[in-house]
């Protein structure tokens, strides 16, 4: 028997955050991958992870965005131990401001 169930409880499971699929052919990736190269010489890291959760949202309310989430390092996300690697953000405020002036 479950915890709640014992105790009477009921339970509703809620989703607050919808999720979403990432693009890996998205025009907007792309245009970022190709900024990434020009501005550090270097192929960026693609990869979907358990993060951006304010794309869901913003997907949810509008399906036809191009939509990409990306950021400096955080380790330990949401916990007592969250710590953001310093080094990572001057490289993604650069691409970030470059890339909103050439939108």
């Amino acid at each position: 028997m479950c915890p709640a169930a014992r105790l009477q409880a009921e339970v509703e499971e809620t989703v607050d955050y919808p999720g979403w699929q990432p693009r890996f052919d998205s025009p907007l990736l792309e245009q970022v991958g190709r900024l990434y190269q020009e501005l550090f010489g270097a192929t960026a890291e693609v990869k979907a992870i358990h993060a951006g959760l304010e794309c869901g949202i913003l997907k949810s309310r509008s399906p036809q965005l191009d939509i990409i989430s990306f950021g400096p390092t955080i380790r330990g996300a949401h916990s007592p131990t969250e710590r953001l690697e310093i080094a990572t953000v001057t490289p993604f405020w650069l691409l970030l401001t470059e890339l909103l002036r050439r939108l």
